[in-house]
Order: C-alpha cells, then sequence, then structure tokens
C-alpha cells in the first residue's frame, strides 16, 4: 500500500471533512430522499433525482477520505529541520524575471491549496524544489514557458 504524505493539519482537516459529511451532510440527504419520494412518481422527480446525485457524490467522496486516511503518513513538520526542502517545508523563492517573492509550504496532495501557499508534493515546482538548498535556483516548466526561481529561505513551521 503506498503511503500518503500529510502533515498534522492536514489530517485533522479531512478527519473533520469526514465527520461533517456522515453525521451531517448524509442524514440531510437521506432526509430529503425521504421527503422527494413522498412526492410520488421518480420517474419525474427533479429532486429526487438530484438528492440522490448529492448522495452519491457524497458518498463517493466520504470513500476517498476514508481511502486517504488510511493510507496516510502523518508528518509533524514542527519536528522536522535541515537546510534542504522536503516535504513540509515553507520555502520563500523570489522569481528571477519579475522579482516577486512567493512563499509556498509543501504539503500532500489532499491538503493542497495554491491561493492558501500550499503546494502539492507532486506538483511541478515542488518537485523542483525538493532537496535544493538557500542560494540555489531552479527551473520550472509551467504552460507559460519556463520560470526560474532562486530559494531564498527554507523553515519549518
Amino acid at each position: 500500500m503506498d503511503r500518503v504524505p500529510m502533515t498534522v493539519a492536514g489530517h485533522a482537516a479531512l478527519v473533520e471533512e469526514l465527520r461533517r459529511r456522515t453525521a451531517e451532510e448524509r442524514p440531510a440527504i437521506i432526509e430529503a430522499i425521504a421527503e422527494a419520494r413522498a412526492h410520488g412518481d421518480l420517474s419525474e422527480n427533479a429532486e429526487y433525482h438530484a438528492a440522490k446525485e448529492q448522495q452519491s457524490h457524497n458518498e463517493g467522496r466520504v470513500m476517498e477520505i476514508e481511502s486517504m486516511l488510511a493510507k496516510a503518513e502523518i508528518i509533524d513538520v514542527s519536528k522536522l529541520s535541515g537546510n534542504t526542502v522536503k516535504f513540509g517545508a515553507t520555502v520563500t523563492l523570489i522569481d528571477e524575471d519579475t522579482e516577486e517573492e512567493k512563499t509556498y509550504q509543501i504539503v500532500g496532495d489532499a491538503e493542497a491549496d495554491a491561493r492558501a501557499g500550499r503546494i502539492s508534493i507532486s506538483s511541478p515546482i515542488a518537485r523542483a524544489m525538493i532537496g535544493k538548498e538557500v542560494g540555489d535556483s531552479i527551473e520550472v516548466t509551467a504552460p507559460g514557458g519556463a520560470r526560474g526561481y532562486e530559494i531564498t529561505k527554507i523553515a519549518f513551521v
């Protein structure tokens, strides 16, 4: 079984989503299906079909979360240290073209959110950073072309 790396916070977020989906959303969907069934003919009942579709989506996500949690390898980032970029590192980069500074934390696929500054360990930019040190330059091939970055800071928080 392949292990899925995730931070303590990412694991807690998945556990909470699983709790919400099973304890709150599942009963609400079941109630909506029962109410729609009471309206009669199911073949032309849009509310019934929408509720069944919502149930299918919810149960699929529940199975996906349970699978991720079963394979989870929880890594406490606060206990990590070092001079090289690895899972859990918060890395500050300078775009070599625009001089724009960006900060990203390298996290597991399930908790990645680029807008919040968390990028997946399997993303091209994270893969380019792994093993590098402060002062190293990396090149990332993006849809708009290759981009160059310099690593200016590595922290584990």
